[in-house]
């Protein structure tokens, strides 16, 4: 058994952060974001893990490596251009000539993927979709089963005037289980996707394909500033199972200051008397200056934040500079080395 994770997007949803941050290793309380799915593929003995890669390719392999500290096998494979998701994964051929889980690259899941394998093999499918439901269906293209799990057909996002007779709120949620055999489908060297292009091909074939419900785990799309911040705010309020979140890292955190257990802060932090953080990461190396307070936010390494600033309900990049009185507020995203004056409000 192998894996595919397919981090070759620009992350364009999710700037400013990822301009000189790839989507994969943007941190997710204060670890690469990579690093869970990784791991939740660990824990289901798969541990031979390809990586296909495009937009800026070295900073994720120096990041993670061979896989040898978290106990995989990693490989890197970057696409001479973007090929889409099917695309790259019939680029990725001759690595992965087994079955294999394919996940999209800005999941964030606490998923047994064991159970996934499982539920594949039962089945004698040659593809599976993992779906989630969802509670507005007329936000997302949606997928229809059999009850036995069959793909029955994908309906396009529905106008307004339909939704009274759709019956159907599952969506795609991005982790595929597929056979060899799905490869002869995708033509080499050219972009598609596996939405418009091999899933209605593997229809037309008439090739086992099911859905697996992904009903009692976490599943979030981390495509975009607001969901990379709701995601925090889940970790905090312990929605998200599993995972250990690393509180061990050493700061000078003055006496005085309020740091409550669910924010984590990162090493070599700075945090003066009488700054209050709640509900919030605290990268590396940041300093916060007196009676700063922030709620509810990230803050990437080695920003500095100036006395009496607020910082609420946002997320601030790399090398900041937040002046003294500053206030950035509900719904703000600061990208890297931004810097605000003294008594700024954005």
């Amino acid at each position: 058994m192998q894996a595919l994770i397919l981090a070759g997007g620009k992350g364009t949803r999710l700037r400013p952060l990822t301009v000189y941050t790839p989507k994969p290793i943007v941190p997710v309380m204060n670890r690469p974001f990579l690093l869970y799915q990784i791991e939740v593929l660990a824990r289901a003995g798969v541990t031979d893990i390809v990586l296909s890669l495009s937009y800026q390719p070295d900073k994720i392999e120096d990041l993670l490596g061979d896989g040898s500290d978290f106990g995989v096998k990693l490989r890197y494979l970057t696409e001479p251009a973007p090929m889409g998701t099917g695309g790259a994964y019939r680029f990725a051929a001759d690595e992965i000539r087994e079955t294999t889980i394919v996940l999209n690259g800005d999941i964030l899941t606490d998923l047994d993927v064991s159970g996934l394998i499982e539920f594949h093999r039962s089945k004698g499918a040659e593809a599976t979709i993992s779906l989630v439901p969802v509670e507005d269906p007329s936000a997302y293209g949606l997928v229809e089963t059999d009850p036995d799990g069959r793909v029955l057909r994908f309906l396009e996002k529905p106008k307004p005037e339909q939704l009274a007779d759709i019956t159907v709120n599952t969506v795609n949620a991005g982790i595929y289980v597929l056979e060899p055999s799905i490869l002869d489908l995708i033509p080499s060297g050219e972009s598609c996707s596996f939405e418009y292009d091999v899933f209605p091909a593997i229809r037309a074939k008439e090739k086992p394909f099911f859905a697996f419900i992904i009903a009692d785990n976490y599943w979030r799309d981390l495509g975009n500033p607001k969901s990379y911040l709701e995601a925090h705010h889940d970790f905090f309020d312990g929605k998200i199972k599993g995972f250990e979140v690393d509180r061990s890292a050493a700061s000078d955190i003055a006496t005085v200051a309020q740091v409550d257990k669910a924010s984590v802060i990162g090493a070599g932090c700075v945090i003066k008397p009488g700054v209050r953080i709640t509900r919030s990461a605290i990268g590396p190396g940041v300093h916060i200056e007196e009676k700063a307070v922030i709620e509810n936010s990230v803050i990437w390494g080695h920003t500095r934040v100036s006395s009496a600033a607020e910082i609420q309900n946002a997320v601030v990049g790399k090398s900041c500079h937040i002046g003294r009185n500053a206030v950035v507020g509900d719904g703000s995203v600061l990208g890297d080395k931004t810097s605000l004056s003294d008594y700024t409000k954005v």
